[in-house]
């Protein structure tokens, strides 16, 4: 056993509180090394009384590593704990201080989960787990009121350009509630909707106002309302990392220079605000002299911001935030917002705008989670793009679920497009089945899904501004196949709780090729397996599985033999099974 690959260490995604009870510790050995792993565990102060055994199972691998894990409930909510390794005859102990040969007499020296204290129980809202989000640009989706359209509207399903406008608001959204709920989604993210001069309204004029070629805050207040009868829940973007040009304080600071009151509102190099080869004196988000970057740790510039978080909650029932930008904002203004929003409402869910690994900001104290970007990249690279092999997609996902504790990846946020990427669609070249296999993972993959709107009816679209076109109403112009096969996978994602668990068990995922096979079970019984043949070729698979299957979509009875079932895919075709 190769002990330099052994690795663990207390707290974040490898020891942790899942709930007021219950305590799951993970551990890392190199791929294929080990036999089985014990948790040796018990009370530090009864410990001969509590000592226990638990057996670990391997829940993720990567091209390097296995992934063990164990649920332990500790009758006294503390825990010491060492690791048990087996290979063939040989059996090594891991303690917090040393590798050993021989088991260890006492619980000196172990790891140690102190205490499960219930505040520091990072629980995301429970409903996050059931959600399916659709992500709206409101000023493409629905002209609803011509009569606030900007003055220099165009005609709906014009070519978008990064500052034309076509007259998209509320009242379209109202005006499609049943299209929403008919497509089987039950949660709602916008993009801003608050005052700005752009189409996209992430440079932020006035944070209390919504936008009035959109509406008013009182026509946001009928919108979620109307949602909520549905069940649907309502998710805003928040712009705190940077405001607009047009932002009174900055304004402000434009006209009066350093002795402005809000001068200290913004991160400024140099007095008289303006712009050097191209360079801000001021800070911005990406060099956009239209977007100065604002300074979270002064006290009036924070207290503003913490106030705008709570009123839309508190006044307009919002269900939570999306945080643009949000890793460029300081941890500690993060620790705030969060205690300010579930101040207002425990439920509220906090989503960050993050593309690389967030366990800082996923410890319980500042979000519940961020957009999976790590799981976009992973499910575009094989699916869509055929950069890596089945073996190499299992890899990166197992790493990913790897990552993170378990509540942290029952709440991520899994998304394949919006309005900063290129369509779905154009990312596999048109091609709509590979593009089925991609949307089929994301919709029977742990985390919560979300749909870009339009891509559910074939919309295609570059990045900026091509994937931000009009929504088409124009049903002969919708693929009317693609609409039923997103409607019937979110019919069969509600029906099944195995798709919404974090039970995951690749089947079939082999170096070179481009078969995937995985499985998925819940707590009760429920169990599917998915098989998706990305390559152009025909593929003939075996799988073990004991019992009566049927096809998960149609009900029809799939033939197996001898407690194995047998059949060949057609070139990027799938078939999800369920067993009867």
């Amino acid at each position: 056993m190769l002990k330099e690959a052994i690795y663990h260490r207390p707290k974040q995604n490898w020891s942790y509180a899942y709930d007021g009870r219950t305590v799951h510790l993970r551990i890392r050995t190199k791929r294929d090394d080990v036999e089985s792993v014990n948790a040796i565990v018990g009370d530090k102060y009864a410990w001969k009384e509590t000592k226990a055994s638990v057996p670990m199972s391997r829940f993720a691998s990567d091209e390097s590593f296995d992934y063990w894990e164990a649920a332990v409930q500790p009758p006294y909510r503390r825990l010491r704990y060492a690791f048990h390794f087996r290979q063939g005859s040989e059996d090594l102990y891991l303690t917090e201080k040393e590798f050993r040969s021989k088991a260890p007499v006492d619980s000196e020296n172990m790891f140690e989960f102190p205490f499960i204290n219930p505040i520091d129980v990072f629980a995301p809202p429970a409903w996050v787990k059931d959600a399916v989000f659709y992500q709206i640009f409101p000023e493409r989706f629905a002209n609803g009121d011509p009569s606030i359209s900007p003055e220099n509207a165009e005609p709906w399903g014009g070519e978008p350009t990064p500052k034309n406008f076509f007259g998209g608001d509320l009242q379209g959204v109202l005006d499609h509630l049943d299209y929403i709920e008919r497509l089987g989604v039950n949660a709602i993210y916008f993009t801003p909707l608050f005052e700005a001069t752009t189409n996209h309204k992430y440079d932020t004029q006035d944070y209390l106002k919504v936008d009035p070629h959109f509406g008013t805050n009182e026509k946001l207040k009928e919108l979620v309302d109307a949602c909520h009868r549905r069940g649907i829940r309502v998710l805003l973007d928040a712009v705190f990392n940077h405001a607009g040009r047009t932002f009174p304080p900055f304004v402000d600071v434009l006209e009066k220079g350093a002795e402005s009151p809000y001068a200290s509102w913004f991160h400024v190099r140099d007095f008289p605000l303006r712009i050097e080869d191209g360079i801000p004196t001021y800070e911005t988000f990406a060099f956009e002299p239209i977007m100065p970057k604002l300074n979270t740790e002064n006290p009036d510039a924070r207290k503003y911001l913490l106030d705008v978080a709570r009123y839309w909650v508190e006044e307009i029932g919002i269900d939570g935030w999306r945080l643009d930008v949000a890793n460029e904002v300081d941890h500690e203004f993060w620790r705030e917002f969060r205690k300010t929003v579930k101040a207002v409402n425990p439920d509220a869910y906090i989503l960050g705008e993050i593309w690389h690994d967030s366990m800082p900001w996923l410890q319980g104290d500042q979000f519940d989670a961020v957009m999976n970007y790590p799981f976009t990249n992973a499910v575009l690279d094989f699916f869509a793009k055929g950069k890596i092999d089945a073996a190499g997609f299992a890899n990166r996902i197992g790493k990913q679920l790897a990552s993170y504790p378990q509540q942290v990846n029952e709440t991520a946020f899994n998304l394949l497009g919006s309005h900063d990427t290129p369509r779905l669609l154009t990312l596999c070249k048109e091609d709509e089945q590979r593009m089925r296999l991609a949307a089929l993972f994301q919709l029977t993959y742990p985390g919560v899904p979300c749909v870009y709107y339009g891509d559910e009816i074939g919309m295609t679209g570059e990045g900026d501004p091509g994937c931000r076109k009009c929504m088409e109403w124009d049903e002969d112009k919708q693929n009317a196949e693609m609409l039923d096969f997103y409607r019937s996978t979110l019919a069969l994602r509600s029906r099944h709780a195995s798709l919404r668990g974090v039970d995951l068990r690749f089947l079939q995922a082999e170096e070179g090729g481009k078969l995937l096979v995985y499985e998925r079970r819940s707590a009760d019984g429920d169990r599917l397996i998915v098989a998706m043949n990305a390559g152009k070729r025909q593929a003939k698979l075996k799988v073990e599985a004991d019992g009566s299957w049927v096809n998960a979509y149609s009900g029809k009875p799939v033939p197996s033999a001898k407690g194995a079932l047998k059949f060949a895919l057609p070139g990027y075709g799938f078939l999800v099974l369920k067993q009867a």
